[in-house]
């Protein structure tokens, strides 16, 4: 499981700078040259659907040339990365062999009070652990968003999320990435979060 020191940046996706706080913490950390961002999560499932926004949002923003080809996004709504996948991808990024940072992003259940809560953690995802599921840990650093309630019934709960929640975090954590990672952005349009503005 989690613990709060290893919170690097927690904000909640209804806050206007929510993007920007996020985008600051990663700017923060030292990333390498290469980066490989695993979305974790199915299209099944309206709760774990989080990481497969992200990553189809991502791939339209690196077509559009805006996140620069260095940047390997794995896990789309096309093509998701689960449980079943998830240690072949594992595999497929090691056996690259290029020097990168893993940045991992998963929806996750928590308390009422933490719903909408976006936090950027030090050290690998433990994905599943919601759901009682045994899977490998992924990532340098992880990024996790607080969609639903947890302690009874966890695959019902996260199919009953709302999907506008979901895609309006998915659209935080998004921004706050492209901003951090993108081609066309200063530190200082990353500090006032010019992106929002586009």
């Amino acid at each position: 499981m989690f613990f709060d020191s290893d919170v690097l940046g927690r904000t909640h996706f209804g806050d206007p700078l929510s993007s920007s706080q996020l985008a600051i913490t990663l700017a923060g950390l030292p990333l390498k040259p290469h980066i490989d961002i695993v979305c974790v999560g199915t299209d099944r499932s309206t709760g774990d659907s989080l990481g497969p926004f992200i990553g189809t949002a991502l791939m339209k923003r690196q077509e559009e040339g805006i996140l620069p080809a260095h940047i390997r996004i794995h896990g789309t709504i096309d093509e998701p990365v689960h449980a079943l996948n998830l240690a072949e991808t594992i595999d497929k990024i090691e056996m690259e062999g290029r020097d990168s940072t893993i940045i991992a992003i998963d929806a996750c259940l928590g308390r009422m009070k933490s719903i909408g809560y976006i936090s950027i953690k030090k050290g690998p995802l433990h994905p599943g652990t919601g759901v009682s599921k045994q899977l490998p840990t992924v990532g340098d650093y992880h990024i996790i968003g607080v969609v639903n309630v947890a302690g009874f019934m966890e695959h019902v709960v996260l199919q009953n999320t709302r999907l506008s929640l979901v895609i309006q975090m998915a659209d935080v954590i998004t921004e706050a990435l492209t901003l951090c990672l993108g081609s066309h952005f200063t530190e200082a349009e990353v500090a006032l979060g010019s992106w929002q503005t586009l």
